[in-house]
């Protein structure tokens, strides 16, 4: 019988990683798992409780919330409060940032930013949903309080990313910077446990994952790229298969195993993209550069883009290495031929 590794052991295994961070940085990993199963919880039991549904409120995205956001949303924070590694946060359901305004927090040397719950429109449907998160060294001084530069940081500033995926089964994904190890939760004995380790993306693959609906509005360099992924080709593996599921977690986590790319192309209505940089574009570009896959805007590396403010937007193509250059490359043709 093969031995099982759970994410706490894995944690401490890999401490040594980090030989600056006096173990902070591995509670806070603990912390978020912890978190992890609460939500998951939550999740399981959506259907018998009064927790399916909206809200009643938007939140900052103009988007209707739903009561396992806020749900959600309150988990983490309270985690995150709590352990005293964290001396703020921002989340994409609020319109600020929270400062968590008490000695052993002011003490903390990091920032998280994360969506509680993506994909949250499909909770009432029983599709995946999931929650993203990234970790900073704050830029500010150990003992003040936080403060938003803390979180405008680009993506290579981050020293740890990640996901947890609720569907058929529970996994929660992360790197800090050495490779990207997955864990699925073992209900019977309530940890998650080491079963994807070293995760690498296939150089290419044939899944293209985008709203094909918004179609017509998209730039004609990204109609090109999907009306390419549908023609016939032996020696390409073409066609490619379009699979979107419309939970920005399980369509990633879908193309990370398997190999593919997701699109989320500007439009006539979201000219800058729909997607968030920091709370979803940042830390997935983190997660799939360790595979060895690419995450662009089109034009640059989304690890490289310096935000304006915490919930900017950010058009993301992002998954199989081979795949994003072809898009890039088409984006590129574009621009040339209209200068």
């Amino acid at each position: 019988m093969a031995q099982i590794e759970t994410l706490s052991e894995f944690i401490i295994e890999r401490q040594a990683d980090f030989p600056y961070a006096s173990g902070d940085l591995s509670r806070l990993l603990a912390d978020i798992g912890i978190a992890a199963k609460i939500v998951n919880k939550e999740v399981n039991r959506a259907g018998l409780g009064d927790i399916l549904g909206a809200q009643g409120s938007e939140n900052i995205q103009g988007e209707q919330q739903q009561k396992l956001d806020v749900i959600a949303d309150q988990v983490f924070i309270n985690a995150f409060r709590s352990g005293g590694i964290v001396c703020g946060i921002a989340s994409e359901e609020n319109d600020e940032y929270v400062d968590f305004n008490r000695d052993l927090n002011r003490k903390g040397k990091y920032v998280v930013v994360f969506d509680p719950l993506d994909g949250s429109s499909n909770i009432d449907v029983n599709v995946s949903i999931g929650t993203i998160f990234s970790v900073f060294r704050r830029t500010s001084s150990i003992g003040d309080r936080s403060n938003v530069n803390d979180f405008l940081q680009p993506g290579d500033k981050q020293v740890a990313a990640g996901y947890v995926i609720y569907g058929s089964s529970t996994m929660l994904v992360y790197s800090t910077g050495h490779g990207v190890n997955g864990f699925t939760l073992e209900p019977s004995i309530g940890e998650f446990c080491l079963s994807h380790p070293d995760m690498k993306i296939p150089e290419t693959g044939n899944v293209y994952s985008v709203n094909e609906g918004h179609l017509a509005s998209m730039p004609k360099a990204v109609r090109d790229y999907i009306n390419w992924c549908k023609k016939s080709d032996k020696r390409t593996g073409r066609p490619y298969t379009a699979r979107y599921i419309g939970s920005l977690v399980a369509d990633f986590h879908r193309n990370l195993i398997k190999g593919g790319i997701y699109l989320y192309p500007p439009t006539k209505s979201a000219p800058n993209g729909k997607l968030r940089l920091l709370y979803e574009g940042a830390p997935l570009a983190y997660l799939v550069e360790q595979a060895g896959g690419k995450a662009s805007d089109g034009h640059r590396r989304i690890m490289d883009i310096v935000p304006e403010e915490l919930h900017q937007r950010v058009p993301l193509y992002i998954g199989s290495a081979k795949m994003v250059d072809r898009v890039e490359s088409l984006i590129a043709e574009a621009a040339t031929a209209n200068t």
